[in-house]
């Protein structure tokens, strides 16, 4: 191999590396981002939950006294 083609290969590897590192970091920002959206998807599906059961059993409070 030539010089100039070794420069040329080590220059391509350094870049390569480069975005590589890059890449990386954009994986891991993206892995913390789905990680608190599955945390908000839980807490409203929970939410939901306890809303729909809510519905499903009113409290007493709202109920009509028996003598109407």
């Amino acid at each position: 191999m030539t010089e100039e083609r070794i420069i040329e290969l080590e220059i391509k590897q350094a870049y390569q590396e480069d975005l590589i590192q890059a890449l990386n970091q954009v994986v891991a920002d993206q892995q913390k981002q789905i990680g608190k959206l599955e945390e908000t998807c839980k807490l409203l599906h929970d939410k939901i939950k306890s809303l729909a059961m809510a519905e499903r059993n009113p409290a007493i409070i709202d109920e009509r006294p028996p003598h109407y």
